[in-house]
């Protein structure tokens, strides 16, 4: 198994980053994520791998981080996602969003994605459940008590939110980086401070 690339960035198109290494082109099929990150051609670069071998194929995925690569494998083990849906699911969310939105049993947030319907959606949330802790830098853990709680003013500065349009992932991610202490008030309106700040 190829565990990771390292060398030359000499091509890119939307989906795919060709990385030179000891005279050797070694096309990945990637993300957005991936590709905005590791920079132009010409520089540097590490791409983690995953290699998929097919009756009549073989593909190489990279990824900038490891997380995007736990993220893309657990895609993967869940019935109906292959490659192709699980490389457009993580160009929509990053490894932090994706964990969040599994825990916090967020399914809408993945029909964002083109091609992912709201059936599918659910069958990820369903079978990831379980197997998110730890992927990116901690979210599913950092969101669970958040999304637990059903009283207190965290839960009520999460029903205004959503109230307002956010999906309960954004909501609830806002929310964690807050003192669960401050009045419903106060953390309303201080999530809504914190999502502007996530705002291109």
């Amino acid at each position: 198994m190829i565990y990771s690339v390292k060398g030359k960035l000499i091509h890119t198109e939307s989906d795919l980053a060709v990385v030179e290494c000891g005279g050797v082109g070694y096309a990945c099929r990637t993300t957005l994520a991936t590709l905005s990150e590791i920079g132009g051609i010409g520089t540097e670069v590490r791409l983690f791998t995953y290699l998929k071998i097919s009756e009549d194929a073989a593909e190489l995925f990279g990824f900038a981080t490891e997380g995007e690569l736990d993220c893309f494998k657990m895609l993967l083990s869940v019935s109906g996602v292959g490659p192709k849906a699980a490389l457009a699911i993580l160009s929509t969310l990053t490894p932090d969003r994706f964990a969040l939105a599994v825990a916090a049993g967020d399914s809408k947030e993945f029909t964002r994605t083109k091609g992912v319907g709201p059936k599918l959606a659910q069958r990820i949330v369903l079978e990831l459940k379980d197997k998110v802790a730890g992927v990116g830098k901690g979210a599913a853990k950092g969101i669970s008590p958040v999304v637990s709680m059903a009283e207190g003013n965290i839960s009520e500065a999460m029903s205004a939110l959503m109230v307002l349009g956010y999906s309960q992932t954004e909501a609830a991610s806002a929310l964690s980086k807050l003192d669960k202490s401050l009045p419903a008030e106060e953390l309303i309106r201080n999530a809504l401070i914190e999502m502007a700040k996530n705002v291109k």
